[in-house]
């Protein structure tokens, strides 16, 4: 008889640790579902990270195009932005990006120098504490010879 009241016992006890443990698991589930949801402050998202150019004409300057749009709920400020190399210029937006509007980060390639090249913009924004490295590449080909009138 004390056997089998022990037995009942301890297997009442298992039933409701483990009662207890799918509960406190839900709430923590739910806890760090609402937290996603409460995030507050800018979020920056880019349209695209890489812009290929594909093939370009030695000595004329192209410009790629990359959208930056604020999804917080915050002004979004781009602190700096800057390229690898001088042969890269850059053009950004220096007023505060609000709420639900985007901006364009322009950055125009000279194409000086033939053959393949990959080039990257760093961008600091108050969205994160990690710069967002945009890139552009392509194949930089000599000019095609014009034919003599």
């Amino acid at each position: 008889m004390k056997t089998v009241s022990l037995l009942s016992i301890l297997l009442f006890m298992a039933a409701f640790t483990q009662v207890a443990a799918q509960t406190s698991t839900t709430a923590v589930a739910v806890a760090l579902d609402n937290q996603s949801i409460v995030k507050s402050g800018p979020v920056a998202t880019y349209d695209k990270t890489v812009f290929d150019f594909a093939g370009l004409t030695q000595g004329k300057p192209e410009t790629a195009s990359f959208t930056l749009t604020n999804e917080g709920n915050e002004p979004l400020i781009i602190s700096s932005a800057n390229a690898s190399c001088g042969c890269t210029n850059l053009t950004y937006a220096k007023d505060p990006i609000l709420p639900g509007k985007s901006t364009s980060i322009s950055v125009t390639y000279n194409a000086a120098a033939l053959g393949d090249f990959m080039k990257t913009v760093t961008v600091r924004t108050n969205a994160s504490d990690q710069p967002v490295v945009l890139k552009i590449k392509g194949k930089v080909e000599p000019k095609k010879a014009e034919p003599n009138s």
